[in-house]
């Protein structure tokens, strides 16, 4: 998904949180995400890390939200240590439908009048795990938004 700026130009929301990568002293790599707090991971070598710090921010996320708590949006970091990662797609999709309708200050029950489901349908495509819209719901959601979709091969 992309969202529309005023001006017409498309602007990417693609999901990459910063994180810090710092070689340890007795071995391996540290991963610290500083946007969000406790959210951290190692490794035997970088590209372990990143790995893991996939899964780490991934799952810090999908309890943020599952819980009902703030994931705070990622801010830009500058330095040689700070690497981009983006969380698992299950997670990026509900929680930029979520911070889109909190922008827009709607219940999830006006969201979903103005979809034409449940609140229950609806409240589903907020929850990691179970949420799985189709290409049409993903459609209306974005019109609904005022977001583009865009699809890219990997």
């Amino acid at each position: 998904m992309k969202r529309k700026p005023a001006n017409g130009a498309s602007a990417t929301a693609g999901l990459r949180y910063w994180a810090r990568i710092t070689r340890q002293r007795d071995g391996g790599y540290l991963v610290v995400f500083p946007d969000l707090p406790g959210c951290l991971t190692e490794g035997d070598t970088v590209e372990e890390s990143l790995c893991n710090a996939r899964e780490a921010l991934s799952g810090w996320l999908w309890v943020a939200i599952k819980h009902g708590q703030d994931a705070p949006p990622p801010t830009v970091r500058r330095g040689r240590s700070y690497r981009q990662v983006a969380p698992d797609l299950d997670v990026v999709v509900p929680l930029l439908v979520l911070w889109e309708r909190k922008k827009r200050h709607l219940t999830q029950t006006q969201m979903a009048q103005m979809l034409g489901v449940t609140q229950q349908a609806y409240r589903k495509l907020e929850i990691p795990g179970k949420s799985n819209p189709t290409l049409k719901t993903l459609t209306r959601l974005c019109l609904v938004l005022g977001l583009s979709l865009e699809l890219q091969a990997a």
